[in-house]
């Protein structure tokens, strides 16, 4: 099958990022995929899944806040694939600390992280994009805790990914002039390892049993259930899509309607 052209993903190893990439390579897209270099064999793995489902792929490992290592990484997409037509940046952390218990470098590193790096990918995919002269999507992490803050011990990273809302709509306006989309998707909880660490990290400051906080999280919205990795996925499709070509600089929800925009 001809492919639909080539997706880059970048916290690919697992997670959301994982079924992103391989939802892509679903739709008939070839994917490459990134994570840090500490993450390189789960990361090759998602590669020989991508392969395996007949498109092609390639791994690249970088710190998506560091720019030479960006601008290195996206050259080398480019090389390998010929182009770029979708960029997912979906690589991003988050620290459980109250802004009076946080320190400055969890701080500055998950700013360094979640803000820098997005800024980067939509830089360097957008300056691809532009030069290839075909249009593009691009698609940023976002979150529920930046369109309202749902916990204090989450206070950096609501932060961050409000600023993600902001780029998305700048990026939004610069790039669309040439045929790119730029959105975020805006995920409540879903299961996934970053789940398991903020159930782990709620139950030390509050005493709680281990699994609590995740079982809370399922009420918190009328579906009384958690996101599951696909559901996200399936968002993330339809936003790459030639059918969301009039859909730009917003950030959507898909949150079991824990958050009504």
């Amino acid at each position: 099958m001809m492919s639909k052209g080539i997706a880059f993903v970048t916290g690919a190893a697992r997670g959301i990022g994982k079924a992103i990439a391989l939802r892509l390579a679903d739709d008939g897209f070839d994917v490459a995929v990134n994570d840090l270099p500490e993450s390189s064999k789960p990361l090759l793995e998602v590669v020989e899944e991508i392969k395996a489902k007949g498109r092609a792929s390639s791994s690249h490992l970088a710190d998506v806040s560091v720019e030479e290592e960006v601008k290195a990484m996206f050259a080398e997409v480019v090389q390998v694939h010929g182009g770029l037509d979708v960029m997912v940046s979906n690589a991003g952390i988050v620290r459980w600390a109250t802004l009076s218990d946080m320190s400055v470098e969890d701080w500055d590193r998950i700013m360094a992280v979640n803000c820098r790096g997005m800024f980067l990918c939509y830089r360097y995919a957008g300056l691809q994009m532009v030069e290839q002269g075909r249009g593009g999507r691009i698609i940023g992490a976002g979150s529920v805790a930046g369109k309202r803050v749902g916990s204090p011990f989450m206070s950096a990273y609501a932060v961050s990914k409000f600023a993600i809302r902001g780029l998305t709509q700048a990026a939004a306006m610069e790039f669309g002039p040439h045929s790119i989309t730029v959105n975020s998707y805006c995920p409540g909880p879903v299961y996934t390892d970053m789940l398991e660490f903020l159930d782990a990290s709620s139950a030390e400051a509050v005493g709680a049993a281990p699994g609590t906080f995740i079982e809370l999280t399922k009420d918190w919205g009328p579906l009384h259930t958690t996101g599951t990795t696909t559901d996200v996925a399936n968002l993330v499709s339809f936003i790459a899509s030639e059918e969301s070509r009039f859909i730009t600089g917003q950030s959507l929800s898909i949150n079991g309607g824990m958050f009504f925009d």
